[in-house]
């Protein structure tokens, strides 16, 4: 008899496991996505921690030491501060500070406003004057204050050389007591006001069109038109700038370190220059720290007040 074949079991192909339930698949990749966007911050979180949380801390403890840089800290409670407050550079320097802010106010508050105004109502090449505005905003800050340390020279600068053109008596700008702060609120405008008219413009190109037209045709002028159309639709604007301003002037530094060093008889003296003299002149790094806690609590106040306001305005 012939031999019958041996059966050999069919190879049945592997069958695919069923797909999981459409919830579990979303509740995944919304942890993957998740744990990706964790990750992104945790970068951003380390360097907020180690270049800018870590040197607030270490400071509050600090001001509270006798710290020299080379030997071990010993703890003197409240002799900063006292120190610091006895100072008679202290007093100038927050004179100083509160009147560059003041001034700040009074020139650098106007002139970008105005020029937001000017811009807005341009019809013809306004992207490039745009850029003109914003192009000192580009220029480092120490460079921007070299170009104006040689603009105010009183002998051969740029601007008693205009005046003698123009037949009129020369300044002693940086060099004058009476003159020398003035001269760097202007420094200090002039590089800083291009953000400023950006954010001034984009407030205003979101004015409605429809209340100039009916001011106008209640017969309103330009001034007018600005008081009770322009101002109160950009008011939460104004404001909000103007506590960034007094926070950024607070802190003024570069000016008065590389055009006049604090003079001239420390007229230009800040806050911000005391802390550096304190820490790299007197080498009182316990002193700088401690005056460094004082501006800090000023600046927080102001900063608080800012996050209420925009969080009020939010919620409205």
């Amino acid at each position: 008899m012939p031999k019958t074949a041996e059966r050999r079991p069919v190879a049945h192909p592997p069958v695919p496991p069923l797909p999981a339930p459409a919830p579990a698949r979303h509740r995944r990749r919304r942890l993957a996505d998740q744990a990706r966007a964790y990750g992104f911050l945790l970068g951003g979180l380390l360097c907020f921690a180690l270049f800018s949380w870590y040197p607030a801390i270490r400071a509050v403890v600090i001001s509270f030491q006798k710290y020299t840089p080379g030997s071990p800290p010993e703890w003197a409670g409240t002799a900063n501060f006292t120190r610091v407050l006895h100072d008679p550079e202290f007093a100038d320097a927050w004179r100083n500070t509160l009147a560059f802010t003041l001034l700040a106010l009074l020139i650098g508050f106007a002139i970008p406003f105005v020029l937001a105004l000017v811009l807005n109502e341009l019809r013809h090449a306004r992207a490039f004057f745009r850029v003109v505005v914003y192009l000192p905003v580009m220029i480092p800050p120490v460079v921007s204050a070299l170009l104006w340390k040689w603009f105010y020279d009183p002998g051969a600068g740029l601007a008693n050389e205009a005046l003698r053109l123009a037949h009129l008596p020369t300044s002693n700008w940086t060099n004058g007591t009476d003159t020398a702060l003035v001269s760097l609120v202007l420094v200090a405008t002039w590089a800083n006001m291009g953000g400023t008219v950006l954010v001034y413009l984009a407030a205003l190109q979101s004015v409605p069109g429809e209340l100039y037209e009916a001011a106008e045709l209640d017969g309103a002028n330009l001034l007018q038109r600005i008081r009770h159309v322009t101002v109160p639709q950009t008011r939460f604007v104004i404001l909000m700038l103007m506590l960034l301003q007094i926070i950024a002037t607070m802190q003024v530094f570069t000016e008065p370190y590389v055009i006049t060093g604090g003079g001239p008889e420390n007229v230009t003296v800040t806050v911000l220059y005391l802390i550096y003299k304190y820490a790299f002149l007197y080498n009182d790094f316990g002193g700088a720290c401690a005056l460094s806690v004082m501006l800090l609590v000023l600046l927080g106040a102001f900063s608080a007040l800012y996050l209420r306001l925009t969080r009020t305005e939010g919620d409205a």
